[in-house]
């Protein structure tokens, strides 16, 4: 009989990793076109790259992130198949932002204790979310971490790179005056501010296991819902539509003026109008719990818009209804302008970018 090695003794289960290898692989090959090389278990992912030769100037666009928080709630319910799209969303739709196709992607997930089918569950739904996104999954790491994290305890990051053609990069330098602005609808709270959710739900004495009558599920299937993934849908409308986008906006972390902000180039404008949408359930019955407004918490969510793209006006129609015809909500929310005026309430770039000035006007739809 083998004895039990002094690792497996300091709470390292090097046969759990080996057996949550195992039930991810089929995963994983799932994502992998004839460019991914190696398989599975390597130290290194390998991809051919040749078909960049094809690109006049290709740049290489590459992003990274977590899903924050939001784990804490998944660890809480224990459930763990969504976690893995709101990492590749969180990622993949930050590449996409800048016109770049995704082409492949890392994952690392760091645990108290390796449940295999636990991770197993991670990521299948990194892998899932990759395979809709057109992003290979090559390669990954689980680390055991104990005495650092509790044994139900875990985080999860990632990384990823995608291409475009350095003529087709997308971004403020590219926005004008009289461009449109479009919003397409999130899923839900996506993956920010959660550390706001996690008080909330805290201060009233709840539980994610408690329902929530006006939700229709416990407030951890709430809270969970996935982030909703955009690159495919927005890839798309660029081909289909060459030149009408401009600029696009992941609303994540600071809320909608800020992100959009970042896209507009200095001395411009737009101010969003809020009645042009209304926030799901999920914010306002957060916000009522909390006894607050909407207003007071547009800088931490999303409030229901999730991407937003800045759109030559005389194409804003067509590319709406492409993107409506990929399944995605969208309302025209502003008009970019030029010109001083003014600027008290509004977010000035955001993030160490030197941008536009944004701020929401109006109320509310019902």
């Amino acid at each position: 009989m083998k004895e039990k090695s002094l690792y497996a003794e300091s709470g390292v289960d090097t046969a759990a990793g080996d057996l949550a290898v195992e039930l991810m692989k089929e995963a994983v090959a799932r994502t992998h076109g004839p460019e991914v090389l190696g398989g599975v278990g390597g130290f290194a992912g390998l991809f051919d790259a040749s078909a960049l030769l094809g690109y006049k100037r290709p740049l290489l666009a590459s992003a990274t992130d977590g899903v924050g928080t939001k784990v804490a709630i998944a660890q809480a319910i224990d459930k763990h198949d969504t976690i893995g799209q709101d990492l590749v969303a969180m990622i993949v739709d930050d590449i996409v932002v800048v016109g770049a196709k995704p082409l492949a992607m890392t994952d690392y997930i760091c645990v108290g204790k390796t449940v295999p089918e636990r991770v197993a569950d991670i990521v299948r739904g990194i892998a899932e979310a990759c395979a809709a996104t057109g992003t290979a999954l090559v390669g990954g790491e689980t680390a055991e971490h104990p005495g650092l994290l509790g044994e139900n305890e875990y985080d999860v990051a990632g990384a990823a790179f995608g291409v475009v053609e350095a003529d087709a990069v997308l971004g403020p330098e590219r926005v004008q005056a009289g461009d449109v602005i479009l919003a397409m609808g999130a899923s839900g709270l996506h993956s920010n501010g959660y550390s706001l959710v996690r008080k909330i739900i805290a201060d009233r004495g709840l539980t994610y296991a408690d329902t929530a009558a006006d939700l229709g599920t416990s407030y951890g299937e709430a809270l969970l819902e996935p982030t909703k993934l955009y690159t495919a849908q927005l890839l798309a409308a660029i081909n289909a539509h060459p030149g009408a986008i401009h600029a696009l906006s992941h609303i994540t972390g600071g809320g909608i003026a800020a992100n959009i902000a970042r896209v507009l180039p200095v001395g411009t404008w737009a101010e969003i109008d809020r009645s042009a949408w209304s926030p799901l359930p999920v914010f306002r019955h957060l916000v009522d719990l909390a006894d607050a407004t909407l207003g007071e918490v547009e800088g931490a969510w999303n409030l229901g818009l999730g991407m937003a793209a800045v759109v030559a006006a005389d194409q804003a129609d067509a590319v709406a209804n492409t993107l409506r015809a990929a399944g995605l909500d969208v309302w025209r929310v502003a008009e970019v302008q030029a010109g001083t005026r003014d600027f008290t309430g509004f977010e000035i770039g955001a993030k160490g970018v030197n941008g536009g000035a944004v701020r929401l006007v109006g109320e509310y739809a019902d």
